[in-house]
């Protein structure tokens, strides 16, 4: 009865101090906000009409106090006072603050903008409760269309540029009259003459004149250059010299004589202590003396030169060549370098929710031009420990140390490789040793080796070639318990055993939302291909089945093929909303050599960016329940498998400032090639979406710019591995039994979005 009491009081009191008008002024009234309503639309679609509305309603002023679930938390915070006003208030928006004449003549003047010249817009506000409404009626008339579309067609260089661009303008007899589309023309065409040699050319040279006396609610638009238009602004401009400062400091003297002694591939390069090798700047800076100046190709040369990785800056300048009637440009770059050697060491430390505490640190060297190529050499020295209490293993101790060399080339070796990107293309060399010991079970060593290539088309998509990698895998001092523990359980076993993976693969990346859009829908793509001892396989004739296994250093070579897809769909639903969903398949197959995939490149289903309502990496394979394991050995060894499907799907939104929430379902399972005599329907099979996992839930994510941490709690709603029947567990759902709780709820704790 008392906790009743409390609940009662505190909903009166905040029902009290949600009253938005109580501390206004007699005379004064609290502004809500403006309606739409649309009158006279003739062939206008619901959904135009729609999109106008919402269009208009942006753009009156002021902006009324926000909302949340219906309520004014702010303007509440601020009527409460004290603290609450300081930190999360927000001062009420009055209704002496509206301009309803202002506001009129605003969304008149955007319905004339997008067509309807006709247009009338009436103003009226009401007032209840001391709160004030702006309602605004709009009459739009019927909406004018273009009708023709003319081009310069005099003898000038320049109109002849403009004529050949009239195919693709945006501007096509019948589409409604829209300025916007008239500014968007303006500045397509002005790209175009910038890649073109039109260097002094803008926009505001251009004038679209609109004749509407034509014909009924018909336009005809003519474009025209501006008479005031400069000549430089009409003629075309090549490249006459080309002189990059390549270790520019802002002290140094730029004036010096320029002589061919400076002069390597028509470029005068200025480096007075010969710090980079020329042949950089030929594979990199895309002008050279003669071409025609192209904007396109002068942001891809500053691109080029900013993901060389050793210029901390990159500036550039253009000066018309001092001579009359002269149509040439010298350009200039200045490139302020990097410091050539850096150190960097850091220290972290961690805990896990499976008891798992510990720390690492790491020392890394870096040198940005090691060979004078602009090549960047990374040199790391790393060592960690954790220290795990699990119930039945006792306290288990993890020592990892290792270092890890990489060889970054801006260029493609040893074949010629010609892109038209703004990213540089690279080569990369790595080598790697690690030691990791657990103390109590096993030690393993592990060697990898890597030459491979990467390479962008666009900012949006991605190559990454490794022609040749190399990964050995060594186990040593396995503990007589351990090794029980192993032989009771192949695939834990698979999990330290040898492996010398030597092989090719290759990736595509394909991401739409690394350049921030308002589009409504957005695409993420990776495709990976992964290939390992087929040559040598094919080669030797190997083959496990008949007793013909190939070995290097009394450790049998690998041989597999892998295929992994991961699509991804963002759909923008608000400004602050929007649905993700992704879908990932696998498909591994061991062969010739091996029988197994190797456990490092297997795949695995669970834990926080996966399927959620299931711990990590212990979904599957197939109906296998691994939960009994725990039993038996105090913990849920990862369960590895050759098929991978997983499907999720999530809705986010902003809830407040910096916190978001989310609703998710997540769904997916593994499966192994070959039938498994430990792990009992784990093969794929014709019924594998009746295997399907599937678990929903509720996260928070607080976005903290710099980083998002992230917390769901998911539970499943079908556990593949119950005996027959759909497997659904709705029935069993019970969210006040501490016994239901404990088994099937799931804290997942990360940092970043799932996906």
């Amino acid at each position: 009865m008392g906790r009743i009491a409390i609940i009662f009081f505190l909903a009166i009191v905040v029902f009290a101090s949600c009253n938005p008008t109580k501390n206004l002024a007699d005379n004064e009234t609290l502004y809500v906000g403006a309606k739409i309503k649309s009158e006279n639309r003739q062939g206008l679609s619901r959904i135009d009409r729609r999109t106008i509305e919402s269009e208009l309603n942006s753009l009156t002023r002021p902006k009324p106090n926000s909302k949340l679930f219906g309520v004014r938390w702010k303007l509440m915070f601020y009527n409460w006072g004290g603290f609450f006003r300081k930190k999360w208030g927000e001062a009420p928006v009055l209704g002496s603050q509206l301009n309803l004449e202002k506001n009129r003549a605003i969304l008149e003047n955007r319905l004339e903008n997008r067509g309807f010249l006709q247009a009338e817009v009436s103003a009226d506000t009401t007032v209840k409760k001391k709160m004030m409404t702006a309602t605004y009626t709009a009459s739009y008339g019927p909406r004018y269309v273009v009708r023709n579309v003319s081009f310069p067609d005099d003898s000038s260089v320049l109109a002849k540029h403009l004529y050949a661009h009239r195919e693709k303008s945006l501007l096509q007899p019948g589409k409604p009259f829209d300025l916007d589309r008239i500014l968007k023309e303006r500045e397509r065409l002005d790209i175009l003459l910038k890649d073109e040699g039109f260097f002094y050319f803008n926009p505001d040279y251009l004038i679209i004149n609109a004749d509407t006396s034509v014909g009924k609610y018909e336009v005809d638009l003519s474009i025209d250059v501006k008479k005031e238009t400069p000549l430089e602004a009409r003629q075309i401009y090549t490249i006459n010299e080309a002189v990059i400062f390549a270790d520019y400091e802002i002290y140094r003297d730029t004036t010096m004589v320029l002589t061919d002694s400076n002069k390597t591939g028509g470029f005068y390069i200025i480096d007075p202590d010969n710090r980079y090798n020329p042949k950089i700047f030929s594979r990199t800076v895309i002008f050279k003396p003669g071409d025609i100046y192209n904007r396109s190709d002068h942001n891809l040369t500053l691109n080029r030169l900013t993901t060389l990785g050793v210029y901390k800056f990159v500036k550039v300048r253009f000066e018309p060549v001092d001579t009359v009637d002269d149509n040439r440009l010298n350009v200039f770059y200045y490139l302020t370098r990097y410091p050539k050697r850096s150190l960097r060491s850091t220290l972290s430390a961690l805990t896990k929710s499976n008891n798992t505490t510990g720390s690492e640190i790491s020392v890394s060297y870096r040198n940005r031009n090691i060979f004078r190529g602009a090549e960047l050499f990374t040199l790391t020295f790393f060592a960690g420990i954790e220290k795990q209490v699990s119930g039945n293993l006792g306290t288990i101790s993890t020592n990892r140390f290792g270092v890890d060399a990489n060889l970054f080339i801006p260029r493609i070796i040893p074949i010629p490789f010609q892109t038209n990107s703004g990213f540089v293309p690279k080569t990369r060399i790595n080598l790697g040793y690690e030691i990791f010991n657990r103390t109590t079970q096993y030690t393993l060593n592990s060697f990898k080796a890597l030459f491979g290539y990467s390479w962008k088309e666009d900012i949006r998509k991605e190559h990454q070639l490794n022609v040749l990698a190399i990964n050995y895998v060594h186990p040593l001092n396995i503990t007589a318990d351990y090794q029980k523990i192993l032989n009771a359980n192949p695939a834990l076993q698979r999990s330290i055993e040898k492996q010398f993976i030597i092989g090719s693969n290759y990736n595509f990346n394909y991401n739409t939302r690394v350049v921030p859009n308002n589009k409504k829908h957005n695409f993420f793509f990776n495709g990976n291909v992964d290939l390992s001892g087929n040559l040598i396989g094919l080669v030797t004739g190997a083959n496990i089945d008949k007793g013909k296994q190939i070995m290097i250093g009394n450790v049998p070579i690998s041989q597999y093929s892998k295929l992994e897809a991961d699509f991804r769909h963002y759909m923008k639903m608000g400004i602050n909303t929007e649905l993700a969903s992704r879908i990932i398949l696998g498909s591994g197959w061991a062969y010739g050599n091996s029988r197994e995939m190797p456990f490092s490149k297997a795949f695995f289903v669970g834990g926080t960016n996966s399927v959620r309502a299931f711990r990590a990496r212990s979904l599957g394979p197939g109906t296998y329940d691994a939960s009994q394991l725990k039993n038996q050995y105090g913990f849920i060894p990862d369960q590895p498998g050759d098929i991978k499907l997983e499907l999720n799907t999530e809705f986010r939104t902003k809830i407040y400032s910096i916190i978001h929430g989310a609703v998710f379902v997540d769904a997916g399972n593994i499966w192994m090639q070959r039938p498994d005599p430990n792990r009992p329907g784990a093969q794929f099979s014709k019924n594998f979406l009746e295997e399907l996992a599937v678990g929903t839930g509720v996260g928070l994510r607080f976005d903290l710019n710099f980083i998002v941490l992230r917390v769901d709690v998911a539970f499943p709603l079908r556990k593949p591995f119950l005996p027959g029947g759909p497997r659904w567990v709705f029935d069993e759902i019970d969210f006040g039994s501490r016994e239901w709780r404990r088994e099937n709820l799931l804290l997942n704790l990360a940092i970043g979005y799932p996906f």
